[in-house]
């Protein structure tokens, strides 16, 4: 079968709603538009820009990313009540192609919730969803936690649904509970039994609770689905997402026994992946399927010697069909501008020549420090200076004292709204005092709930990127940075994450929760 003769699978990406919804991966308006942008540019079909009513950060976002959109439809989520609706719509209107995507729990937990009969969520499915339709013609319905709703119930209110105008008829298995044969025969039975089925796409949204999120939007496919729910990474709530390069790639590569294609271009999916990385700050399991560090990496001298001889022997994909180079090529303090712009060109950055300059720098710095810089180097250093330069904390100077003899103190300077600050501290290690130093300047009642350190490349010159994770009443974020001072990089990561605390302090919206599930009736 060729490429041509292969049904079409729509790539429907919720990176920045259900994605940004994982507990301290929140972004910044500037990067929810430049990660919509990067998944237009790919060939995503739908961008679920976010939940409009949510937040006033959360509706301009999806407005400004409908404005923008040049190819891909502009979705935003709403619950089952016309004011979630009517704030959707007037965010998505903005985009040449608009989507309305409305939804409610329909399994016997979910509907405890806003304590409703069959009968009574049978008719507010009805209204609001007919409501959808009055304003956009393309409307997608999802019957929350599908996969645990009685089947007579869930056939029951699909028709409803499909009578009431919706196109899209998504199919959640919100928590991760279903198995791939139960995935296949779910979607296969609704399509053969509800009237108007046909009429309508099947989508599926899986969750990874159980580790067979990718399997089972799979399976669904199969099973007759035309529209797979996922994000970049697997990024999302719990255990994540059904992970987009995972999809594509199983499509690509197994062709002969799953004869469907999407308008996915493969080869911008490593540069997406680093980058939706760095923005959420969550780094990729170093064994990820596609896209982690070792994906693509040989240590055993068997896999060595079959990979020498030819490659398939233990790859089943090319490193280029995902965008990443068949050679790494060692950068270093000898390299130019224009052979590190050509490198982070391959490495998916593009820079101005001002941009440049500034990263030509601090390049230039860290080859001083380093043997050879490699690519996972360069990302590297690409993330660590993405701080804007309006942040209300930045590092000025850091002196440790450490070693057996205590005290381990700290001498450090921030500017604090570009005013300097200065005081020394000590604590259990060149760390802990950092940590105190940047508290005793910038007082805050966040408790650290990770840190975690690794190397990016080998060596006792390798640099440290460092990810904390910290909460303030209810309120997750992180930061990320590297450097190859260990002690460096954790300050500057420990700024970034309470950088990223003031940004969201400013955006939460007073009695507003985006990760509140609740129902209202009509209003």
């Amino acid at each position: 079968m060729t490429q041509s003769e292969k049904e079409r699978v729509v790539i429907f990406d919720t990176t920045l709603r259900d994605g940004e919804q994982s507990p301290g991966a929140t972004m910044t308006h500037a990067e929810k538009l430049e990660i919509a942008g990067l998944l237009d540019e790919m060939g995503v079909d739908i961008i679920e820009a976010g939940f409009p009513i949510a937040s006033e950060g959360d509706f301009k976002a999806v407005s400004d990313i409908a404005r923008a959109s040049v190819n891909s439809v502009i979705c935003g989520l709403a619950r089952a009540n016309y004011g979630d609706i009517d704030r959707c719509w007037e965010a998505v209107r903005h985009a040449a192609q608009p989507r309305i995507h409305t939804f409610i729990g329909t399994s016997p937990l979910h509907r405890a919730i806003p304590n409703l009969t069959r009968d009574e969520m049978a008719d507010l499915i009805h209204q609001t969803v007919s409501h959808a339709r009055n304003l956009c013609d393309n409307v997608q319905w999802s019957p929350m936690d599908a996969t645990r709703t009685e089947w007579d119930y869930l056939a029951r209110v699909v028709e409803i649904a499909i009578r009431a105008g919706a196109t899209t008829i998504n199919i959640p298995d919100t928590v991760g509970y279903t198995a791939p044969a139960e995935s296949a025969d779910l979607i296969r039975r609704l399509i053969a039994e509800v009237p108007g089925a046909s009429d309508v796409v099947f989508a599926t949204h899986c969750h990874n609770d159980l580790g067979m999120a990718t399997a089972n939007s799979l399976a669904a496919v199969a099973g007759g689905a035309r529209q797979v729910e996922c994000t970049i990474n697997g990024l999302g709530e719990r255990a994540g997402n059904t992970a987009l390069e995972e999809v594509d790639m199983a499509l690509k590569v197994r062709g002969d026994i799953m004869p469907y294609t999407t308008g996915i271009d493969t080869t911008k999916i490593m540069n997406i992946s680093r980058r939706v990385a760095t923005v959420s700050g969550f780094p990729v399991q170093f064994n990820k399927a596609i896209v982690g560090k070792n994906a693509f990496a040989h240590e055993s001298g068997i896999h060595q010697d079959g990979m020498l001889k030819n490659a398939e022997t233990f790859e089943i994909m090319r490193p280029e069909d995902v965008g990443l180079l068949a050679t790494n090529i060692v950068m270093g303090k000898h390299s130019g501008r224009a052979a590190l712009r050509a490198k982070l060109g391959e490495l998916g950055f593009e820079l101005g020549d001002n941009q440049l300059r500034d990263v030509f720098v601090r390049f230039k710095e860290l080859a001083d420090r380093k043997k050879e810089v490699y690519d996972d180097d360069l990302v590297a250093l690409m993330r660590s200076g993405e701080d804007p330069e309006n942040d209300r904390i930045r590092l000025q100077s850091l002196r440790v004292q450490c070693g057996t003899e205590g005290p381990q103190q700290a001498d450090m300077t921030l500017l604090i709204e570009g005013q300097p600050h200065s005081t020394t501290q000590t604590g259990d290690g060149p760390v802990d005092a950092s940590f105190n130093a940047v508290k005793a300047l910038f007082p805050h009642e966040a408790r650290l709930q990770l840190y975690q350190v690794h190397a990016v490349t080998e060596g006792t010159d390798a640099q440290a990127t460092v990810s904390v994770r910290m909460e303030e009443a209810g309120r997750v974020v992180t930061g990320q940075s590297a450097d190859t001072d260990t002690v460096v990089a954790s300050v500057k990561a420990y700024i970034n994450a309470l950088n990223n605390l003031v940004v969201r302090r400013e955006k939460s919206a007073p009695g507003e929760d985006r990760r509140e599930v609740s129902y209202k009736y009509l209003s």
